[in-house]
């Protein structure tokens, strides 16, 4: 009997494939990650432009989504409706299914969407943006209420289970909105924030700038910190329990938080490379990390192992043959928006192979602004040198890309002259 059962749990393994433990597809870092409430699936958002919907029984790619138009940061399961994302183009698109269209687009915010938190009923959406307001929607009808106060770019939102809405900004506050119209608590805090969860009973989480993991009660009072790192926490999870708090942060290591205990019960040791973000399945014993070498990987959550048998390695340095150019050295700031070769394709910008003689906005396959589209501009090495020299917002208005400005004119002409080099 013993050996007729080993026999079909042996035949049972062969014609069950385990689940695939990389999801491999983006084209840019996996900025967000959700998964949803039966964990059937997840959906993911890159610094690609692009949002993709995840069979996680096998790992295939049910739906590429391509209706932003710059980075998507932020993707949230709606329980009874499906996802949300929301992007640097400051729109939040509601996604059903696998159909190419979203559902309803929501729109208001005047800057880049940092994150997204649904309520437990699914009734309301809370968005986070660099505008420095909070937005919380009604899907029942469409009316928003907006939450003013942070003093720059709000970077984390969650909703407390009473209904009231918690907020964490790089001014250094976590705000409290309660659920009328009344003033919000202010918690004043030493460095910026990066993002926020909420336990099923209350409790807040904050990961900060300065690598330590900050607990509050739903009222705002101190309950504790917790050192995870040297270096800052860019992305936060918490398990569907509550149990487990997931801090990830700009080295690659994730931290396993016990929330009972407030220890730290592992750590789950990636690439090396910045976690921007964290989902747990349902369960809570697994989860799933994005990060800056466009994989999303699966690891369990209890042993902080990786799941599968691929081995965690680091991504291959494209500039690491250029080492002492300091024409490369400048482009570092570049890369996680812009590649340099046909084969590895667009990010949150266009890639740069073929740029000089090439008219604004012509990179096939990219979603540029209706500003740069209008634009009358073709990249040479003084139009490129003149858009870093008063930057961005001064040349191509209406642009996407991060405000930046090189002050040297040396700087200006070795970062054109190495372009010049390697994009051809």
């Amino acid at each position: 009997m013993a050996v007729r059962r080993l026999c079909f749990l042996l035949a049972l393994a062969l014609i069950s494939p385990a689940p695939a433990q990389e999801l491999r597809g983006h084209g840019g870092p996996v900025r967000a990650v959700a998964v949803s409430a039966d964990g059937r699936f997840a959906m993911t958002g890159s610094f690609d432009q692009s949002a993709i919907l995840w069979s996680l029984a096998d790992g295939t790619a049910d739906a590429v989504l391509r209706f932003h138009q710059g980075a998507v940061n932020a993707v949230v399961a709606v329980p009874g409706l499906g996802f949300a994302t929301g992007a640097e183009d400051g729109r939040i698109a509601l996604w059903r299914g696998e159909g190419a269209e979203p559902l309803r687009v929501l729109e208001g915010h005047k800057g880049p969407i940092a994150a997204l938190a649904a309520s437990l009923d699914g009734g309301l959406l809370a968005s986070a943006s660099w505008d420095e307001t909070v937005r919380v929607t009604s899907l029942a009808d469409g009316t928003a209420r907006v939450l003013e106060g942070h003093k720059g770019p709000v970077n984390g939102v969650a909703v407390l289970p009473g209904g009231s809405i918690v907020s964490a900004g790089y001014d250094a506050t976590l705000r409290i909105w309660p659920v009328d119209s009344g003033p919000e608590r202010i918690i004043a805090l030493p460095t910026p924030l990066n993002g926020v969860v909420v336990a099923p009973d209350g409790e807040i989480a904050v990961a900060a700038a300065d690598g330590r993991l900050r607990l509050f009660g739903p009222d705002g009072e101190a309950r504790g910190e917790i050192a995870v790192g040297e270096t800052p926490l860019i992305a936060l999870a918490i398990s569907a329990d509550g149990a487990t708090i997931a801090a990830g942060g700009l080295r690659g290591q994730v931290a396993l938080v016990d929330r009972r205990t407030r220890g730290i019960r592992a750590t789950l040791v990636g690439p090396g490379l910045p976690v921007w973000s964290l989902a747990f399945l349902p369960d809570g014993r697994q989860m799933l990390s994005g990060g800056a070498d466009r994989l999303v990987r699966r690891w369990n959550a209890l042993t902080g192992e990786h799941v599968g048998t691929v081995v965690p390695r680091a991504g291959t340095d494209v500039l690491a043959a250029f080492q002492g150019e300091r024409g490369a050295e400048i482009y570092r700031a570049c890369a996680a928006c812009h590649t340099l070769t046909p084969s590895d394709g667009n990010r949150a910008g266009p890639t740069l192979h073929g740029l000089f003689g090439r008219r604004i906005a012509s990179a096939p396959g990219y979603a540029y602004s209706d500003a740069f589209k209008a634009m009358d501009i073709v990249w040479t090495k003084e139009t490129v040198a003149k858009l870093f020299e008063i930057g961005p917002t001064a040349y191509t208005p209406g642009t996407k890309m991060p405000e930046q400005t090189i002050g040297s004119a040396q700087d200006r002409q070795a970062l054109v002259d190495w372009l010049e080099k390697v994009t051809k």
